[in-house]
């Protein structure tokens, strides 16, 4: 006969049993018989290029949107086709720079003429509007992979497939899209695609899935090839879990993992890192968020912004840092951040750091075509360059700011391999 105490006993260790249930662990994974990229690969944590294939890449990043005052994607403009591609990659390469990672979706060919006539490759990111009430929505999907379409084809017929590292679907996704996706849609936990599987994911995460691989398919289909590909995300919802300052609640943490390598924005002011622990040399924040990717990732990390906006006014007193800093500030975080990942703990999995940005962004924040001429002082978006634009075009360095970068990428934390041979 079972005693009281033993009732007790067996009831606590059910309790505990239960309360210590683990989450059923997200995965993804690559299929097998996915094609390899013809040119940069992904061998373990590492990017590697068969062109240079002794050391594992790594890409000393500058972010580039080279719209002059009066152009605007807002309205669907892309950038001029001129003679302002020269003059900028000379002044990128003077900064010991070789990777660009391109926002604009169709660069024009004088772009790329003018790439040929350097050793710089480059990254395609690919927009995806990220204000999406439902992601998932085949309205969307249909809309979006249209456009993903259309930035594959660009890069064949007009751009350079020979240079290209990889295609980023999508760039920091909205809090409040991804609650709401995910609200909408609880059944939506897995995904079996033509090249991606995911299990135990979110909505939002299915939805990222099913653009990249469709976009994988589709490129391997017309083009008989593949690059490298990703989702960039933002450290203000995920993938790093646990943070009390996230934006999504924990069941919605995205992890961009869907795809060849984990892509993140990381800023040295933003939710997420300021409320990390120290890091093991430096002892900032900043490292202690890098040293914490490396430790749960598997995928070649590539910080793909980071920087600090040089606007006269700093608009909102709950972000210190986003706006109303000196050059000398910008300064000290460029190297800060360097520093951080040089002497990181598992430095080995990142494959490049991309300084966000080359030139100030006039354009941004829905401005009307008169708007294009004039920055907003208040508005830190369009004040991240290194170089400042002026009225006319002309661009001007901000301080000494690309003589400090290229010191930092003269010390890169692997040897330059991405070199075209």
């Amino acid at each position: 006969m079972i005693n009281k105490f033993e009732i007790y006993i067996t009831l606590l260790c059910l309790v505990l049993i239960g309360g210590c249930r683990a989450e059923p662990v997200k995965t993804m994974q690559l299929d097998p018989d996915t094609p390899s990229p013809q040119r940069f690969v992904v061998q373990g944590n590492r990017v590697f290029d068969r062109n240079a294939p002794q050391a594992p890449c790594f890409f000393n990043g500058i972010g580039y949107s080279p719209f002059l005052p009066g152009e605007s994607p807002v309205l669907g403009q892309q950038p001029g086709n001129d003679g302002r591609y020269e003059h900028h990659l000379a002044l990128v390469k003077k900064m010991q720079a070789n990777y660009l990672h391109v926002f604009p979706r169709l660069m024009p060919e004088s772009f790329f003429q003018a790439l040929d006539d350097t050793d710089l490759v480059y990254g395609q990111d690919i927009w995806v509007w990220a204000y999406e009430e439902d992601f998932l929505a085949p309205v969307f999907q249909e809309k979006t992979l249209k456009d993903i379409k259309e930035v594959i084809d660009h890069t064949y017929r007009v751009g350079r497939p020979d240079r290209l590292v990889l295609f980023s679907i999508g760039d920091e996704l909205q809090a409040k899209c991804i609650a709401s996706t995910d609200r909408l849609h609880p059944e939506v936990r897995n995904f079996e695609g033509k090249y991606l599987h995911l299990q135990n994911r979110t909505p939002t995460e299915i939805a990222l899935a099913r653009l990249v691989d469709a976009a994988m398919e589709y490129e391997i289909n017309t083009y008989g090839q593949r690059h490298l590909y990703c989702h960039t995300s933002w450290t203000h919802v995920g993938p790093l879990a646990e943070r009390d300052d996230l934006e999504v609640s924990q069941a919605s943490v995205l992890v961009p993992d869907m795809g060849d390598l984990i892509c993140l924005n990381v800023y040295t002011y933003a939710n997420g890192v300021k409320t990390s622990k120290p890091g093991s040399v430096t002892k900032t924040t900043y490292q202690g968020y890098i040293e914490e990717l490396a430790e749960k990732f598997q995928q070649p990390l590539f910080i793909t912004q980071v920087g600090l906006s040089t606007s006269p006014i700093a608009p909102r007193e709950d972000i210190p840092g986003f706006g109303g800093n000196s050059v000398q500030a910008v300064k000290k975080v460029l190297t800060g951040v360097w520093n951080d990942l040089q002497t990181a703990r598992g430095k080995e999995k990142f494959c490049g750091m991309n300084f966000f940005e080359f030139q100030d962004e006039w354009w941004k924040s829905a401005k009307p075509p008169q708007g294009a001429l004039k920055q907003d002082a208040q508005d830190p978006e369009q004040w991240f360059g290194l170089y400042r634009v002026d009225v006319d075009g002309s661009l001007h360095p901000k301080g000494d700011l690309p003589e400090v970068v290229k010191q930092l990428f003269k010390n890169s934390p692997e040897p330059v391999t991405a070199r075209d041979r």
